[in-house]
């Protein structure tokens, strides 16, 4: 790709300074920067929560924490990790590297941005003020299935506030993204000339604004079931809880792989960068993506195999469920591919991008295996399914914004990251990742329930090992804050281009990237 560009530096321009520049914010960097902060903030938040649910099962017995504190941990750890954590992380990173990748000077709709932004903190204040009302933080899940989440105490009007908000601003970044992608795109950068972080990217903010208002919808029936006095869920009034879990898994499906799109486009990125080739099958790439996410709305009751199907119900999601395996595989095979004789090197960005190859591979196959309908009544409920999904997402999505972050850590701050300290974070989360979850495979197949806060002491071992792992993959997250604000404050200078097999519009700019970037649109040839 050729390409002209107006990069220039800031010193013409009057950027704001102090609080105000963060708290009115309208520049997609910052903006960016913010999301990133605050996603890494709750992080620890959500990963403090499960080194209790850890300790806690470190061996058989009741040993920190009552039952139900344990349950409002677990339903917890999940709600802060998926809508304040993993979403918010591939948002920041979309803020700050979409416009540049695309050639336009912001977002389109900066101060909407800006309110996407600050509605999140108010929406995680309200959820983490539960733990400190009458009958605690909620604790029916994540998946807030009636009538369970119905007996919740005074946090429930809380949890459906918070999850409104979540919702709303998720829907307003969306509408940004896709209105940015489709309307500010430097001239000669056709759909398929797009990078596929951006593609993936478009893809995704389509989901989210077909998905959020499912999830408002389902919450907002449960607010009216609660307080109102309706039945939709209610057996007793002529409702069916069961039509909770058709519409939220409508729901849960497609945000399964809003948290898993992005992770594609930027390991796809990466990869090319360091093997020194373009892209295999670039059309495919973005053919399968946009495949991923048509079947991701199909398959949402393969959740549910065990509550009563028909027969014809079974076959049909076990089959559609089976046929994502088949984009899946044209991405993996393409990132292979396109390593396939290259001029490789393993810079920690590209380690984190196999590591994720590979691991989200592991976790694709355990999908594959809890897709099949009579297998998956064996594997429903138990450890197999948190070890699942696990897999996913934390060596999936986690690894991969991650390697994100150290891919573009040099053009946003304009200095290296120290390179040692970044391989031993990946060698040390590599490592104690497996040590948690692989064990947990064994635990499910063995028939350890989830969710429990005790078991049977034949499970004793694996847990041990189990919150080892968590304990010490927890640890080595100190590392890469370490290394993000040892990078932030200082260090060998970056070049323009930083790697040097990085191309596109982002790489034609300083490092760092000025405050603001192509007033003049670059031209893409």
């Amino acid at each position: 790709m050729s390409t002209a560009t107006d990069a220039h530096h800031d010193e013409h321009h009057d950027a704001p300074s102090g609080w105000r520049r963060w708290v009115f914010a309208t520049n997609h960097k910052d903006i960016g920067t913010m999301y990133l902060v605050f996603a890494l903030t709750l992080f620890f938040v959500g990963g403090a929560m499960a080194m209790v649910i850890r300790a806690e099962l470190f061996q058989p017995g009741l040993q920190f924490v009552d039952p139900g504190f344990f349950n409002q941990m677990t339903t917890m750890h999940a709600l802060m990790m998926i809508f304040g954590a993993v979403m918010p992380a591939f948002v920041g990173l979309a803020n700050w590297m979409v416009p540049l990748m695309v050639g336009a000077p912001d977002m389109a709709l900066p101060r909407m941005n800006n309110w996407s932004f600050w509605i999140l903190p108010v929406a995680f204040g309200l959820l983490l003020s539960t733990l400190f009302v009458s009958g605690g933080a909620p604790a029916a899940g994540w998946t807030m299935y009636p009538p369970l989440v119905l007996q919740t105490g005074d946090a429930f009007p809380f949890l459906i506030f918070s999850v409104h908000l979540m919702g709303m601003s998720s829907i307003m970044g969306a509408i940004n993204i896709v209105v940015t992608i489709m309307n500010m795109r430097a001239p000669g950068m056709g759909l398929l000339k797009m990078p596929l972080f951006v593609w993936t990217w478009l893809i995704t903010a389509y989901l989210l604004i077909l998905a959020m208002p499912v999830l408002a919808g389902a919450v907002t029936m449960l607010l009216t079931d609660e307080y109102f006095g309706t039945s939709f869920f209610n057996a007793g009034g002529g409702g069916d809880p069961l039509m909770f879990q058709h519409v939220f898994w409508f729901f849960g499906h497609p945000e399964v792989y809003i948290m898993i799109l992005p992770a594609f486009g930027i390991v796809s990125q990466i990869i090319p960068t360091f093997a020194r080739k373009p892209l295999f099958g670039y059309d495919s790439m973005v053919y399968a993506t946009a495949s991923i996410a048509f079947l991701s709305f199909i398959v949402w009751a393969h959740h549910m195999f065990t509550v009563g199907m028909p027969l014809a119900g079974q076959l049909f999601f076990m089959f559609a469920t089976m046929l994502i395996a088949v984009p899946t595989g044209v991405k993996v095979f393409n990132w292979m591919t396109t390593m396939w004789r290259g001029s490789m090197t393993f810079e920690t960005p590209m380690l984190f991008a196999i590591g994720f190859v590979f691991l989200f591979t592991i976790g694709g196959f355990s999908g594959l295996m809890l897709g099949i309908t009579p297998a998956d009544f064996q594997y429903h409920d138990t450890y197999f399914v948190v070890a699942h999904f696990h897999y996913v997402l934390v060596p999936g999505a986690v690894f991969a914004i991650m390697a994100g972050v150290y891919y573009w850590l040099p053009k946003w701050t304009g200095h290296m990251y120290n390179e040692k300290l970044g391989k031993l974070h990946f060698w040390l989360s590599a490592i104690f990742v497996n040590v948690t979850f692989f064990p947990q495979h064994f635990l499910g197949l063995a028939g350890m329930p989830r969710r429990i806060p005790d078991y049977a002491t034949q499970f004793a071992d694996f847990n041990m090992v189990s919150s080892i792992g968590a304990f010490v993959f927890g640890a080595s997250q100190l590392l890469f804050v370490y290394i993000i604000w040892s990078c932030v404050r200082g260090g060998e200078k970056a070049s323009q281009q930083v790697w040097e097999g990085a191309e596109g519009l982002e790489w034609t700019v300083p490092s760092p990237a000025p405050h603001h970037t192509f007033e003049v649109a670059p031209e893409v040839k």
